[in-house]
């Protein structure tokens, strides 16, 4: 596969003027299915393969895929990368050009204790069936349980002509379970998602019967809850919480592409922009965490890369093209979904650090408040406003946790928001998600435990 590759960009450069090529291929096994009350509404299992070509030519990319390694279509997509380039560079105002990065050479392995692709369909859906029935034997209130699985296996490889030529084994196995209760009128929901790369010995982490009774209890827990009052209040927030909002109300907006883009952080760089409190990371290298990586799209290594320092904003995710244009050093948050679709800048593992209260010290002081645990969903815009909802809360009456509230959400404004921040926990803990931005990257977030002295509460007014 080298080989092949390293023609391909050699091709691009000699033959058709390319400045800079780079080509990705990747050879994955993937495995999905869908399970919706105990029956199998959806299986596939198969190989995907195929080659990513992109170039820049007179400061403009120029980009094309195919599934194939047939050495005339392969030339034929370089050709077509090159034109497109050269078309585009015409109308091209300011000519792209890259930071530089190091040359590389390496092979990154994969060693699961249990390979997923070693592991029978059957067994899988076994697997799945003991998480849907322990959701849907909890109580008799719960109606209807679903889940959906993936797991993919294989090897990215990526050359460039710069000398650049990566070898990166690919792991991930992922779950989502959702349950929904019925009562008086009253509808739930809950859900719960769960990833790794390690391996499928996840579900021996996690065992299945656990995962369906935990996601059943939270949509039994909240039948009897009621909406929190409408308004301004103290809340803690679980790391749950505190990785969304991280993700949601911060992290894209510190996407060097959506910066240049009109987002609030470009004019804010170096600014103070929170508590002394609020320090923030987005980090490729955690040891097996669900968005962690060796090297990017690009061939870039992994970095931790500080965002927020003591409410100072420090840093942006860069790919080789904005670190160019900050005149700093790219970050390797490169990432593209498959060779269908060129990289992007992608968070990998955002969360915020952790201080020195524990969750007792946090709530102390709370007379009216809530503790936001888990959470439903979240979004977040350019100018900074964020929505979060929760699935999972509790009113706090004089420093305890209370009785849970349901259809919960905060919301406001991110700046301001980071100033409210007057708690830290010393607990921390991230949770697998996907993060969807055109293309769909596996990440993960979280945090500590906070307390935020106001923020906007929406539920009854």
């Amino acid at each position: 596969m080298k080989d092949i590759l390293q023609k391909i960009t050699a091709t691009a450069t000699a033959k058709f003027g390319a400045n800079y090529a780079e080509a990705r291929a990747q050879q994955l096994a993937k495995t999905m299915f869908i399970l919706k009350e105990e029956r199998v509404e959806a299986a596939k299992q198969g190989i995907e393969s195929g080659v990513a070509i992109r170039v820049l030519v007179n400061g403009a990319w120029g980009f094309a895929s195919v599934g194939s390694l047939d050495s005339s279509i392969l030339e034929e997509a370089v050709s077509d990368a090159c034109r497109m380039a050269k078309l585009v560079s015409q109308r091209l105002k300011t000519p792209i050009k890259l930071a530089s990065a190091p040359t590389v050479e390496d092979h990154v392995h994969a060693k699961p204790k249990k390979n997923p692709h070693s592991i029978a369909m059957e067994d899988k859906i076994k697997t799945a069936l003991v998480i849907n029935t322990a959701s849907l034997g909890f109580d008799s209130r719960i109606k209807s349980c679903g889940l959906d699985y993936m797991d993919l296996m294989g090897t990215n490889f990526f050359v460039n002509s710069e000398g650049t030529s990566i070898e990166q084994d690919k792991l991930y196995v992922w779950a989502r379970i959702t349950a929904s209760a019925q009562a008086e009128g009253t509808f739930t929901f809950s859900r719960e998602e769960i990833g790794s790369t390690a391996g499928y010995e996840l579900f021996d982490d996690q065992p299945p019967e656990e995962l369906g009774q935990k996601v059943a209890q939270r949509a039994i827990e909240q039948i009897n809850a009621k909406p929190p009052k409408g308004g301004k209040a103290p809340v803690v927030l679980g790391p749950n919480v505190v990785g969304v909002f991280v993700h949601e109300a911060f992290g894209h907006l510190a996407e060097a592409d959506l910066a240049l883009s009109g987002g609030l952080l470009d004019s804010n760089m170096g600014k103070k922009i929170g508590s002394d409190l609020v320090t923030f990371y987005d980090d490729g290298t955690l040891e097996g965490a669900f968005g962690a990586f060796k090297y990017d799209d690009e061939g870039v290594a992994s970095h931790k890369t500080l965002l927020i320092k003591d409410g100072i904003v420090s840093g942006l995710m860069h790919n080789r093209e904005t670190a160019q244009k900050f005149n700093t050093q790219p970050t390797g948050n490169a990432r593209a979904e498959d060779f269908r679709v060129e990289p992007i800048i992608r968070m990998r593992c955002t969360y915020m650090a952790p201080k020195d209260q524990t969750l007792e010290e946090l709530l102390e002081g709370i007379k009216d408040g809530y503790y936001f645990k888990s959470f439903r969903g979240g979004q977040a815009s350019l100018d900074g406003t964020f929505q979060v909802g929760i699935q999972e809360g509790y009113e706090i009456r004089n420093g305890e946790i209370q009785a849970p509230v349901r259809n919960a959400s905060i919301s406001g404004n991110t700046l301001e928001t980071l100033h409210m921040v007057d708690g830290v926990g010393k607990d921390f803990t991230i949770d697998p998600g996907r993060c969807g931005k055109g293309q769909t990257a596996f990440i993960c977030d979280g945090g500590p435990h906070i307390r935020v002295s106001e923020v906007i509460v929406g539920g009854s007014a």
